[in-house]
């Protein structure tokens, strides 16, 4: 049976993920698509809704993005957020202007509750829920046909709707955390409003999955990049439910890893371990450190360290004969953070935008390439896969590589794993391991005079980061007590040698990425 969907268009939005994501919270399937997809396009995907992503550009410029009109003939049900409420009054002869005013942050916005989007939300005795506004054109007049459902101070239509047509826009993002009734308003859109039921559940997926993976390897023999990370490890495992015998897992110790993790990782899932996989470890710290000599752009590390995984599998699949499919464990936010489509290239993921041209295998298979992190962990709780891995810090492909700023050496690799093994430690030590999302020590490129007893040093600085995130796509700095912090920075510059100075990250996502490069 097809399962129900619900279209993103992105026109540039830094949310577009997150619309998607907010849409899956409410078991309704959700992907992002490129404003420039064709209406045969999304007639052929048959969706139930389509939502209008924000984005930074101004309607009325010759050069901003658009769509064409006709969408909007099509009966299926749209949502227009921040840019795609403006584009949708803009489209439909509605007035969009400079605001005498700006918003931005959180704003007490006025609702109709008659209006189905506004339905169940909770509001104080004026009217009001807090939302989130980031704008500086508005909605000065609705389209013919249109009604305004909510209003600002500084704001005449912070959401209007045609309830005919089933069109409706909010200036406000309902999909960050910040708007208090956000998800509520979402949930009413695709239950209320496109009709969804709400059949997106990961049961479901595991099962098809895995049918749908049987069906297409047949009897081929296929290769899994196994780190022992949570992404990897899931379709490692579902690799290993459809196809047994047939799935060689080979894991890349590129050197770039956390402290023990290496032998960590072969304790799980080798011979000894609890799975039943063909286990190949392949030592190839020196070679990493030799082609990484005098790198220093995060960007040309990036895809170094993926072409050469690449290429480490492809001899690993000669020794072992034709091999014709090759598993990664690609998740959602990779394929949209390395720029496919129409979005901006946020960084190149090494199994997205890492990948060589040339690839010496019939095709990849990237089981989760649809998922979001959080989807993965029910994914592979489904699968019987134990918490401890399940819930396994998130780890980046590339590893140390991009937490350590510029050239990488086996000297910086030495120091920043020490470091984070101490990090990591005080972390789980005082309790508070279970309330972070991620949490890591950086090296940085800074170099400064220290003293230690009687000495000057020149060592390098560490920076801790760790962050707080429900699905890692937008992330707040985690305010960690002063004191483990203390007892961090005092183990590290009294324990790793290079070290004398420890610095604290306190910037969230966006502006920056959760990663250090």
């Amino acid at each position: 049976m097809e399962k129900e969907l619900v279209i993103v268009l992105d026109f540039g939005g830094q949310y577009n993920q997150l619309i998607a994501r907010r849409v899956r919270e409410c078991n309704v399937y959700c992907e992002v698509k490129p404003y420039s997809m064709s209406l045969d396009e999304i007639k052929a995907m048959n969706p139930k809704g389509i939502i209008f992503t924000g984005g930074p550009n101004s309607v009325y410029d010759e050069e901003s993005p658009r769509y064409e009109n006709s969408i909007y003939e099509l009966g299926i049900p749209i949502l227009g957020i921040c840019y795609g409420s403006q584009l949708m009054a803009h489209s439909l002869n509605g007035t969009v202007k400079t605001a005498p005013v700006s918003e931005y942050g959180h704003t007490n916005v006025n609702v109709d509750k008659t209006s189905v989007l506004f339905k169940d939300v909770d509001t104080d005795e004026n009217g009001d829920t807090v939302c989130w506004m980031s704008h500086t054109d508005y909605i000065a007049e609705v389209p013919e046909g249109f009604r305004i459902v909510a209003h600002t101070d500084n704001c005449p239509v912070a959401a209007m709707e045609n309830a005919d047509r089933k069109l409706y826009a909010t200036q406000f993002h309902p999909e960050v955390m910040h708007t208090k009734e956000g998800m509520k308003m979402l949930r009413n859109f695709v239950y209320d409003v496109c009709g969804c039921s709400g059949d997106w559940k990961m049961d479901s997926f595991v099962d098809s999955t895995i049918e749908q993976l049987r069906e297409k390897i047949g009897t081929g023999k296929v290769l899994c990049a196994l780190s022992g990370g949570v992404d990897s490890s899931v379709a490692a495992v579902l690799l290993s439910k459809a196809v047994g015998k047939q799935l060689t897992c080979v894991f890349v110790d590129h050197g770039l890893l956390r402290k023990n993790e290496g032998d960590e990782v072969e304790e799980v899932f080798g011979p000894n371990g609890p799975y039943e996989l063909n286990f190949i470890r392949v030592n190839a710290q020196e070679r990493y450190y030799k082609k990484l000599a005098g790198v220093t752009e995060p960007e040309q590390k990036r895809k170094i360290i993926g072409e050469e995984f690449i290429r480490i599998f492809e001899e690993e699949a000669k020794k072992i004969g034709a091999v014709d499919f090759l598993v990664q464990g690609t998740i959602y936010p990779d394929v949209i953070e390395s720029g496919l489509g129409k979005s901006a290239v946020i960084k190149s993921h090494h199994n997205v935008g890492g990948l060589p041209d040339v690839v010496d295998f019939k095709e990849i298979v990237e089981p989760l390439r649809m998922l979001f992190k959080d989807e993965v962990r029910k994914a592979g709780r489904e699968l019987g896969i134990p918490d401890y891995l399940v819930d396994r810090q998130p780890f980046p492909g590339p590893g140390l590589g991009i937490r350590i700023i510029g050239e990488v050496t086996a000297e910086k690799v030495k120091i920043v794993q020490e470091a984070d093994y101490i990090y990591r430690e005080e972390i789980a030590k005082a309790g508070i391991d279970k309330e972070l999302a991620q949490y890591y020590a950086a090296l940085t490129n800074m170099r400064s005079v220290g003293v230690m007893g009687d000495f000057r040093t020149y060592d390098y600085a560490v920076a801790l980061r760790a962050v707080c995130t429900s699905d890692f796509m937008t992330a707040e700095a985690a305010q960690l007590p002063w004191e483990v912090l203390a007892k961090v920075t005092n183990r590290i510059v009294n324990e790793v040698k290079g070290v004398n100075r420890v610095l604290y990250d306190c910037t969230g996502k966006p502006p920056a990425t959760i990663e250090m490069e």
